[in-house]
């Protein structure tokens, strides 16, 4: 009797403090657009876990997907007001708000591999990271997520400049959005969760996104064509509210940071699968798929490259011509 008294005080006791230890876990909200079969999603699950595991349970890292828990444009906002610890945003939607952001979205400038892999350690990162944190969010880690894309129709492929006049297509922001309105089309900046539906209900003609998420979002129940172009990068980035971040522990804050080093190469890796196999699964879905070849590239740059130059220069003065610089830089 005294035996089992004694180990049913030990059961207790262990229970006490192991509800005392999840209790004191502190808890990390972290809200991102993308659907569950998306590779990146994937990546934010993996890294998730590993800040769990490296912080030895003292984080509790919550992932809300699928807009489930705040909506894509109100990621930045949330996070920087304290209403949830952490987002995940693409690069492109800060837009107006920190149009440096942009520098990855310049045709044909910024797709290298090498280049992308370097990125999260390189002083370009470092550059922006600064710039975000005065805007409000501390930076966590940046996730490569294309260095492809996919421009999508239906009835025929956009492959020609002259294929774009009048065509309405979905637009990423007012910045980087100058280059498809060179050449002829009509841009609408919309998360990438909304274009599904506003290509089924004709609100858009055309869809840009990375070729991986073309299939992953399903563009085949609704779009015919796709072409394949290396036009630009894109990273999704996470952050967190700096207030919260400034509370942690040196150890917690070490744990998401090699948690983060560790996403950016799963990243790449992930990155680089999905789009390799991507353009095969679109056409088993029956979508006929172009690749864009020098040719085409050449055309599309002449009209592209001077009017994103442009407006990038326009948006960003003096701290674009250092981040362009400092790009540069990274695969030399």
């Amino acid at each position: 009797m005294n035996i089992f008294r004694t180990a049913t005080a030990a059961l207790l006791a262990a229970t006490t403090l192991s509800s005392a230890a999840y209790a004191e876990a502190t808890e990390m909200r972290c809200s991102h657009q993308l659907p569950p079969a998306h590779h990146i999603a994937k990546v934010i699950d993996q890294w998730a876990e590993e800040i769990e595991t490296l912080s030895n349970g003292e984080i509790d890292v919550q992932i809300f997907g699928a807009n489930s828990l705040v909506g894509a444009r109100e990621n930045i906002a949330s996070v920087a007001k304290g209403n949830i610890e952490c987002a995940f945003s693409i690069n492109p939607q800060w837009g107006k708000t920190l149009p440096i952001m942009n520098v990855t979205l310049k045709p044909y400038a910024v797709t290298d591999p090498e280049t992308l892999a370097a990125w999260p350690d390189s002083e370009a990162a470092a550059f922006l990271d600064q710039k975000l944190l005065e805007k409000g969010v501390q930076n966590a880690v940046w996730l490569f997520t294309t260095r492809m894309t996919a421009l999508t129709s239906k009835g025929s492929p956009l492959v020609n400049p002259e294929d774009f006049e009048g065509v309405k297509i979905r637009g990423l922001n007012p910045v980087a959005d100058e280059g498809l309105v060179a050449m002829g089309a009509a841009p609408s900046a919309m998360s990438g969760s909304k274009v599904y539906e506003a290509l089924s209900t004709g609100v858009i003609d055309a869809g840009m996104t990375d070729i991986a998420a073309a299939y992953s979002r399903k563009y085949f129940e609704v779009q015919d064509h796709v072409t394949v172009v290396p036009l630009f990068s894109v990273f999704f980035h996470g952050y967190l509210n700096p207030a919260w971040f400034d509370g942690l522990t040196d150890a917690q804050k070490a744990a998401i940071a090699e948690a983060g080093a560790k996403a950016a190469e799963w990243a790449v890796a992930a990155s680089e699968e999905a789009s390799a196999a991507a353009p095969e699964q679109l056409a088993d879905n029956g979508m006929k798929v172009h690749f864009q070849t020098p040719e085409e590239e050449a055309a599309w740059k002449e009209l592209m490259v001077p009017a994103f130059d442009k407006s990038f220069g326009d948006a960003t003065g003096e701290d674009g011509v250092k981040l362009l610089e400092l790009v540069g830089q990274i695969s030399n």
